[in-house]
């Protein structure tokens, strides 16, 4: 897939002055969104469905929900995602060591059950993301489950209840359902298909690389400082880094957040224009593989020759 794409049905995506506030909001605080991924978001918010962002690492999915909290001045609770995930680390867990005090500090003239049932109270559970989310009070959090396809399949199969029904069960205190309906966006760097069940909750937004001219955007906004031509020369260079043929060369092509970096860089040493040598000495920024750095430096001269 080579252009976002929103598969939430059809919509005239020309029409919604919502949408058109919302892409003025999300530019306050420095997120370019186009349309389409307005759209999606919006739709997401007012069906109270999750979102689903599937991109390459780099595209903005991460900085989507920090930038929404921000502009709808919502708590931001974010899980992040990895290989072993467990439910005590995603929704919550006892207290056990204030379980074992109330113990030791009470009668031992009482039965199981009345233990039991002082001890399984709210005021012991430690609570982790998720439950923090749905305990959130109006006007309800931002949840970013972020790069949940690095959990591994049961963990997905947990989620189910949460992402359907806004709930979850916790067996020694019943049903916990939202306060107030966080808004969901989960993110994924499709580094393994995530299970149907899981999609059919959601609704799908890929996100692409912004093209250009939100790109400088986005680069305008977070450097301040960045004089326009180098901001121009900085677009169009990590532009070209991700198209073919140069793109084959790397493992990793530059994100959004590299490309800021490195504007940011060029700026701290006073940077006018782009020329081999000054790419060269900081192409660290922008590339984490020492093979990536070297692939590089022959192409240098055909990314930056000037563009039509």
């Amino acid at each position: 897939m080579t252009e976002s794409e929103v598969k939430v049905g059809s919509v005239n995506l020309g029409v919604s002055p919502a949408i058109d506030g919302l892409i003025a909001e999300l530019a306050t605080v420095g997120y370019f969104a186009d349309r389409r991924l307005a759209t999606a978001l919006h739709l997401a918010i007012s069906l109270g469905r999750p979102l689903l962002l599937e991109g390459d690492p780099g595209v903005g999915k991460t900085e989507l929900a920090k930038a929404l909290a921000l502009v709808r001045q919502q708590k931001l609770i974010r899980l992040q995602c990895y290989d072993g995930l467990e439910l005590r680390d995603a929704l919550y867990e006892w207290n056990h060591s204030a379980q074992l005090i109330h113990l030791r500090a009470s009668s031992e003239q009482r039965s199981a059950e009345d233990i039991e049932r002082e001890v399984y109270q709210p005021r012991y559970l430690i609570r982790r993301p998720l439950l923090q989310a749905l305990e959130e009070p109006a006007p309800g959090a931002v949840l970013l489950i972020d790069e949940v396809d690095r959990a591994d399949e049961p963990f997905e199969a947990f989620l189910l209840e949460y992402l359907g029904e806004y709930q979850v069960t916790i067996p020694e205190l019943g049903t916990i359902r939202a306060m107030s309906t966080p808004v969901t966006i989960l993110t994924s760097n499709r580094t393994r298909e995530l299970h149907d069940a899981i999609k059919r909750r959601c609704l799908f937004h890929w996100l692409d690389y912004p093209d250009r001219d939100r790109e400088m955007q986005i680069l305008q906004s977070q450097v301040p400082d960045l004089p326009d031509k180098l901001s121009s020369q900085i677009t169009g260079f990590v532009q070209r880094l991700r198209n073919r043929p140069f793109a084959d060369a790397f493992s990793r092509t530059p994100g959004i957040a590299e490309s800021v970096e490195w504007a940011k860089a060029l700026v701290a040493l006073n940077t006018l224009q782009l020329d081999p040598e000054i790419v060269q000495n900081t192409a660290g920024v922008m590339f984490k593989q020492r093979e990536d750095i070297q692939a590089l430096e022959p192409l240098l001269d055909e990314l930056l020759a000037p563009q039509n």
